[in-house]
């Protein structure tokens, strides 16, 4: 399965990328926007706040657990969707304003429908789906005066389900329609664009059973690359928008 970052406590320390890269923003692309990226302590996220801070922009971390560097950040269970809007609306009170969100918060724990718990069930589908649905639906009014954009973090598994992924793949798709109804929704007054990762070199798969780990010749995208093209589709110029990007290894096994 594709890995995406996660806002679960039981993942290891996602050793790259340094955090210490967050701390000054430099001159760039971005040119000092204010970008809120969930889950961006480990994983994807973390790779993303960090190339918002290369690239000139101001990230501010919405996650579980802290990203361990000088980073604006507000600590938010993401399947509470009261206090992930809370936890929005401070982060916009502390930054000032908003130009951009990135919701990479994700989280998976792989096994058939009766073996998984109904409370672990509902978990995916709440911090994968509703998450991403409050963060952005707390966010849209200040991304509609500073005329901002959106990335939301599909997967691989939103498009081609696989078995004992009920709730991940549910979740995913649940992204993918959520995406394009809102593209549809906001067009000509907030740039949406739908990220569609395949499988990456995170601590996301670290706690799973072998059968459910990428096998020994898998070749997974680096998050750093990924997060590369969030970078890229934050900075077309006006009139120009990333509707859609799928992006993974050249032997993805999900996809197409």
């Amino acid at each position: 399965m594709p890995a995406e970052p996660t806002t679960g406590p039981a993942l290891a320390e996602d050793p790259s990328p340094d955090p210490s890269s967050w701390v000054s923003p430099s001159p760039g692309p971005l040119d000092g926007a204010r970008v809120l990226v969930t889950g961006g302590s480990s994983g994807l996220g973390a790779a993303i706040a960090a190339a918002v801070a290369t690239a000139g922009g101001t990230p501010v971390v919405l996650d579980r657990r802290p990203p361990g560097a000088e980073v604006l950040f507000e600590e938010v269970d993401l399947a509470d969707t009261p206090a992930t809007q809370a936890a929005v609306g401070r982060a916009i009170e502390r930054l000032g304003g908003l130009e951009a969100v990135v919701t990479c918060a994700g989280t998976d724990v792989p096994a058939s429908l009766t073996a998984l718990p109904a409370d672990q069930w509902e978990r995916i589908v709440a911090v994968n789906l509703f998450g991403t649905a409050a963060v952005i639906r707390a966010a849209l009014p200040t991304l509609e005066e500073t005329a901002g954009r959106i990335v939301t973090v599909a997967s691989t598994l939103g498009h081609q389900a696989v078995g004992d992924a009920t709730a991940y793949c549910a979740s995913k798709w649940g992204v993918v329609g959520f995406t394009r109804a809102l593209m549809a929704e906001l067009k000509g007054r907030v740039g949406i664009t739908m990220l569609t990762p395949g499988g990456m070199a995170t601590a996301f798969f670290d706690d799973r059973d072998e059968q459910y780990k990428p096998g020994p010749d898998a070749r997974l995208c680096d998050p750093a690359d990924v997060a590369d093209t969030v970078v890229f589709a934050l900075t077309r110029p006006p009139g120009c928008e990333v509707k859609e990007m799928v992006v993974a290894g050249p032997t993805e096994v999900s996809w197409p």
